[in-house]
């Protein structure tokens, strides 16, 4: 699909929504949620103009693509490390030192 082709479907969606959000305006009357509506649609008409006046950009780099192996790693890297989110207290320091549970001091009786 060529740059103006592709002009042209989003200025047609951008058309669409808008008698979509006036359908919306008439049903719902001036609320919030309706006017916020329309501004984004503004919004969306000036940025599609915006981008008629500029030149496609080209998509071809000529930069090289950078490789990255995923090879397993070596696990005793990280066996004295947290698994964040999995409750923590893992590994050499933990069995060293009592939980922050066992560290509080038992409130008055209830």
């Amino acid at each position: 699909m060529g740059e103006a082709t592709q002009l042209k479907a989003v200025n047609r969606a951008i058309e669409e929504l808008r008698v979509r959000v006036g359908e919306a305006r008439l049903a719902y009357g001036e609320i919030p949620a309706v006017q916020r509506l329309v501004n984004d649609v503004e919004r969306l008409r000036i940025d599609a103009r915006e981008l008629g006046a500029i030149p496609a950009a080209d998509v071809g780099s000529n930069e090289p693509k950078i490789s990255i192996d995923d090879s397993p790693l070596d696990p005793s890297m990280w066996g004295d490390a947290d698994d964040e989110g999995v409750g923590g207290y893992h590994g050499a320091a933990a069995r060293r030192s009592p939980g922050p549970a066992a560290r509080r001091s038992p409130g008055p009786a209830r």
